[in-house]
């Protein structure tokens, strides 16, 4: 008989104990939105706590999806940079700190395998999504804190610091297109999400700046069309390029 509590007793301590014990990686899945900080704290775990022959969060795993939709929820920085209440400085400062953590993000999934492809292509361009969305607003609220702050908006050194700030954001936008130069790298999907992007965040960018000068990236998508052989992505770049002339000649 006391051999039996003693092993009952020795269960229910095996029991208690792994009830306590914490899952490997935790993510604030509970939170509607995604701060500054929490993006901090994610970036780093997913950069820097994962074993190397650990497979990271996924969109085709259902137990992992949550935390790559999560991690690539545009509406985390949209909730606080497009909220009027906020000062302009406020957001400003907050855009930026997403601004430094996208920069982190861009690293989680840009591995590629011995076959040189990108194991996790729907990741990986998600994250480029993020960041080609949160740029447009980084850096209007910037600019439009510069004008505000200003005490001559209208100045030449204003004028041009304001330029060159776009400058910066459309030699950012060339990046991603520099990914056609290895598109081999991507599946038909990848190459699919690839040319959606195109698609979506450069027309944005266009319409946002219609006067700015896009020679260098007409420029840059003739050579990338030239070389790409998707046809999902030559119909982007063409799109891109007849949009191009037509912010030109409406100049």
């Amino acid at each position: 008989m006391p051999k039996i509590k003693f092993t009952l007793l020795t269960l229910l301590c095996v029991v208690l104990t792994s009830c306590k014990t914490k899952e490997k990686h935790e993510f604030p899945l509970e939170k509607r939105y995604w701060d500054e900080n929490d993006y901090k704290e994610v970036v780093f775990e997913l950069n820097y706590a994962y074993d190397e022959d650990e497979k990271l969060p996924t969109f085709d795993n259902p137990q992992t999806k949550p935390i790559v939709e999560k991690l690539t929820d545009q509406q985390n920085f949209i909730v606080v940079l497009d909220d009027q209440e906020l000062g302009l400085k406020y957001k400003n400062q907050i855009a930026e700190k997403f601004f430094k953590q996208w920069q982190e993000m861009s690293d989680i999934y840009s591995v590629t395998d011995r076959k040189d492809q990108y194991p996790y292509e729907k990741e990986f361009l998600a994250v480029w999504h993020f960041g080609l969305a949160l740029q447009l607003k980084y850096f209007k609220l910037g600019n439009d804190y510069i004008l505000e702050s200003a005490d001559d908006p209208n100045s030449i050194r204003v004028t041009n610091k304001v330029e060159s700030n776009v400058k910066t954001l459309i030699r950012n936008y060339l990046i991603y297109l520099d990914l056609i130069d290895h598109e081999d790298t991507f599946t038909e999907e990848g190459k699919g999400i690839l040319a959606e992007g195109i698609d979506k965040y450069f027309a944005q960018l266009l319409k946002l700046y219609p006067d700015s000068d896009y020679s260098e990236m007409k420029q840059k998508s003739e050579s990338m069309l030239k070389k790409s052989e998707s046809d999902q992505i030559k119909s982007s770049l063409n799109s891109l390029i007849e949009t191009i002339d037509q912010f030109k000649k409406a100049a």
